[in-house]
This record gives structure tokens, sequence and C-alpha cells, in this order.
């Protein structure tokens, strides 16, 4: 079995560092530490924090995402140490209406764990359980321009860039990439 070994229902995956799992109620605080932290949310949305009670109400809306569409968000952490350090997985970009029907793969590490090639290791993890076992043919990524470190794990999962939007609600410029599986 290759290294990055699934269970049955792709609901957990792993690859040499890294455990890929659902989310569980210990995860909301620290993964709160990461929300709250403008570095982390510089390119997220509008590039505003998040609070405890909001970090909690993301994961549960993320956690309702896979059960209606049998992928979703995984949680992931460190197999060695069982820390968790932010999440990685696939998302319906309804952000976005100009690019449905898509499927979205995209990650968001704590700023401890940068420049250490998790977002790359967890993410392939991801691309090779979408193209065995999620039904998916094509899969998108998106980055508000100038966060060129997602721009360069795109890349490296072999996406191309497709093109250069806007976000609809915040005005803040985008490029898409994409890859078919």
């Amino acid at each position: 079995m290759p290294e990055s070994a699934k269970s049955l229902d792709g609901t957990v995956l792993t690859t040499p560092r890294l455990l890929l799992r659902q989310w569980r109620d210990d995860d909301v605080d620290p993964f709160a530490a990461f929300t709250a932290d403008p570095e982390v949310m510089r390119y997220i949305h509008d590039g505003s924090t998040l609070d405890r009670t909001q970090t909690a109400e993301r994961i549960a809306l993320w956690q309702r995402h896979w059960d209606e569409h049998g992928y979703g968000l995984y949680a992931v952490e460190l197999r060695e140490t069982g820390e968790l350090i932010g999440f990685t997985g696939l998302a319906v970009p309804l952000f976005l209406p100009e690019v449905l029907p898509a499927v979205e793969i995209g990650w968001r590490l704590g700023r401890p764990y940068w420049g250490k090639g998790f977002a790359t290791e967890a993410a392939q993890a991801v691309v090779d359980r979408a193209r065995t076992g999620f039904g998916l043919d094509r899969l998108v990524s998106i980055h508000i321009a100038g966060n060129e470190a997602s721009a360069r794990v795109m890349v490296k999962l072999g996406m191309r860039l497709e093109r250069e939007t806007v976000q609809p609600d915040t005005g803040r410029p985008l490029r898409v990439y994409a890859m078919d599986l």
C-alpha cells in the first residue's frame, strides 16, 4: 500500500509525517490559536482573524460538509506528537460562483508549521485520494494574489494557473489554479 494510506471510507489519510483525520471537539482551542493570528489569516477572505466561537462554528460547518458531500477538510496533525497543525482538504468554493461547479483543494497551517513542506505533503495525500475515491475529475485551488507560498504548493501539486479574477464580496484579487485528475 502506498505511504499515503487511507481508511476504507477516506476519512483518515496518513503520510510519512502527518495524520489527516476528522475534526474533534478538542481541536477547537489549538485551531482557534491559528485563526486568531493575523499572519495566518492575512490571505483568508478579508484578512480578519476569528475568535474561538467563530472558529468552532467553522469546524462544525466543515463537519457538516463531510456529511453532505462525502469529502471535506481534514484536521492535520503531526504523527510523531499528535499536535494539530492545521487543515487540508476539499470543499465547494461557494464564495466564487464563477468557478462552479467545482471542488477546491485548500489548506491552512499554523505559523510554526510553515516552510516545512507540510502543506504540500498533506495536499498531495488529498489529491491522491481524490483521484481514487471521491469520483472527481478536476480540482481547483484559489489564492489571494500575493500569497506566493500557496501558489508554490499549487504548482508542486501539478496545478496550472487558470484565471485571475476578483473575490465578489471583498474585491480582493484572486488567482485560480486547476488540475485534471
